[in-house]
């Protein structure tokens, strides 16, 4: 298969997956929501892994086969500050005690942050497989892991503000739509981000790492029940040992 066949399958496919969470809530709600909080554990070791294990490495040994010097920590920092301005001015406008009409005000900005989020998951997964297929496939893993439990909740949003079920899943629907939108972009414009793709990877690791630390672990923190807590605990480390053993076994494969 082609490189590019690789991305447009794998995102097509994280995409698919993204939408099973929101489906999932609204054919079993009370199933969804609670293997939602054992999910965004697994996706928040998983995310922190394919950060530290997989893409600064693999943006620090580009930049040396390139030969260009870039300051990897500078544009991870980067990334954590970026999605933290997407998520605090788009898209966790979820207050409490709203009229009906602020609640679905609420709506175009969640679905715009939404939406941007799947354009950067396609940047993403296109970017790692221009760099190397076993990347790109451990990427695609991590970005699926998280986007079932945030599907979930933006399902849910939704529909605690009014929107019809139908029309909460074409929404999302053309909103997961942007992950292909921002893959192919990639892709077609390889030539000239090739210079630009270790800080693309070290953006990505930021936010990666700014979705684990800001919004998946602190559900577990927060989470009152202990036994819940310490299955959701255990869930983190399972994601990390999962991607751990994923990233070395696709690295045997292409040796």
């Amino acid at each position: 298969m082609s490189i590019l066949g690789y991305i447009l399958v794998f995102t097509l496919i994280g995409s698919v997956i993204s939408l099973i969470g929101g489906i999932l809530l609204l054919l079993k709600e009370k199933f969804a929501l609670k293997i939602s909080h054992y999910l965004s554990a697994f996706a928040a070791g998983a995310l922190l892994a394919t950060a530290f294990f997989d893409l600064l490495p693999e943006a620090a040994e580009h930049m040396e086969e390139l030969g260009i010097s870039i300051n990897l920590p500078f544009w991870t920092l980067l990334g954590i500050l970026g999605f933290f301005l997407i998520e605090r001015f788009i898209h966790h406008h979820h207050g409490h005690g709203q009229s009906r009409e602020e609640k679905k005000s609420i709506i175009p900005l969640v679905i715009i942050g939404d939406t941007m989020h799947n354009f950067t998951d396609g940047v993403a997964i296109a970017a790692t497989f221009l760099i190397s297929i076993p990347l790109g496939i451990v990427t695609s893993l991590a970005v699926a892991a998280h986007e079932i439990p945030q599907e979930i909740g933006d399902f849910g949003l939704m529909l605690n503000r009014g929107v019809e079920r139908k029309k909460v899943l074409l929404i999302n629907f053309y909103s997961a739509l942007a992950a292909m939108v921002g893959a192919l972009l990639t892709y077609i414009y390889k030539d000239k981000l090739e210079g630009l793709l270790p800080v693309i990877l070290s953006v990505t690791a930021g936010f990666f790492i700014y979705i684990a630390l800001a919004n998946l672990i602190p559900e577990i923190h927060n989470r009152d029940n202990q036994k819940v807590a310490f299955w959701e605990t255990v869930m983190l480390f399972v994601g990390v040992i999962v991607i751990y053993f994923a990233i070395s076994s696709l690295e045997g494969l292409t040796r």
